[in-house]
């Protein structure tokens, strides 16, 4: 269970680090800039971390899979994006992608 926590820490970091790189106005506020360097530099260590002990395919799958829904779903929530059927779509088979990965692979955890 161990390195799925840690993996969900490195999903939530690229999150913070992707909305702060929103948030950073094309590069032009420090303060957000600073949230998204420290913010990948913590995924990618999480993630090397997480590699040694699962594949790498499920693992980066699973990572940029969820990081990708929680992003829409943010730019939804806090920058007035529309959220469409294809939208909504997309978000579903990301998840259902999580879930067979999870499910249905041979992964020693």
């Amino acid at each position: 269970m161990h390195i799925w926590l840690l993996l969900s820490l490195a999903i939530g970091s690229e999150i913070i680090a992707t909305t702060a790189l929103k948030a950073s106005d094309g590069f032009t506020r420090s303060g957000p800039i600073a949230i998204m360097v420290l913010g990948y530099g913590v995924s990618f260590y999480l993630i090397g971390r997480v590699l040694e002990h699962l594949p790498v395919g499920t693992v980066y799958a699973i990572w940029s899979g969820v990081g990708t829904a929680g992003i829409a779903l943010i730019g939804v929530w806090f920058f007035n994006e529309s959220l469409n059927m294809p939208r909504v779509l997309g978000i579903v088979l990301i998840i259902a992608g999580v879930v067979v990965l999870n499910m249905f692979s041979n992964t020693p955890t």
